[in-house]
C-alpha cells in the first residue's frame, strides 16, 4: 500500500504520525506540495517529496493522476476524497475521518453549500491549522485501522 499524502495543508504533527506509522509498516509515503508550501526543514530530509507548480489544483491533480486501488490518499479536500474513493483507494482525512461512500456525498454538498455562501460574501469557517491533541489521536487510531484492513 502506498500513502499519498496532500502535504500543502497538512499539518507537520499529521506528518510525522504518517511517516512514523508508515516506516513501521513498511508502506510508502509520498508527500504531494506545492511550491508555494515546500517545508525547509532537516527534518523533512527522509521524507519523499513531490513538489509540483503553484496553479490550484496542481496537488490535488498529481494525486489523482498516481492514486491506484489499495492506495490511501490523505488529504482534507472533500473533491480528492472522493476521486481517491472512485479509484478505489481509501481515503483519510488529518482530523481522522475515514471517507467512504456513505459519507462522501454530504461532505461534497457542504462543499458546494460553503463555497456559494462565500460567493455571497458570507464568512464560512475553514480547517484549522493545528489540530488538538484528540483529533491527532483519532488519526492515529484511523492510519493504524486503515492500514490493518
Amino acid at each position: 500500500m502506498r500513502i499519498l499524502v496532500d502535504a500543502d495543508a497538512c499539518p507537520q504533527t499529521v506528518m510525522d504520525i504518517v511517516w512514523k506509522t508508515a516506516d513501521e509498516r513498511k508502506a510508502e509515503v509520498l508527500f504531494v506540495t506545492s511550491l508555494a508550501h515546500v517545508r525547509r526543514d532537516e527534518r523533512w530530509q527522509d521524507f519523499q517529496f513531490l513538489i509540483v507548480d503553484q496553479s490550484p489544483e496542481a496537488v490535488d491533480l498529481a494525486i489523482a493522476n498516481r492514486v491506484q486501488t489499495g492506495d490511501l490518499v490523505i488529504t482534507q479536500d472533500y473533491g480528492l476524497a472522493a476521486l481517491a474513493l472512485g479509484r478505489g483507494a481509501l481515503a483519510l482525512s488529518p482530523s481522522g475521518l475515514i471517507y467512504n461512500n456513505d459519507n462522501i456525498g454530504s461532505l461534497l454538498s457542504w462543499r458546494h453549500i460553503s463555497a456559494v455562501e462565500r460567493r455571497k460574501g458570507f464568512r464560512v469557517r475553514g480547517h484549522a491549522t493545528d489540530l488538538h491533541q484528540q483529533e491527532l489521536l483519532r488519526f492515529k487510531d484511523a492510519l493504524k485501522k486503515v492500514l490493518s484492513d
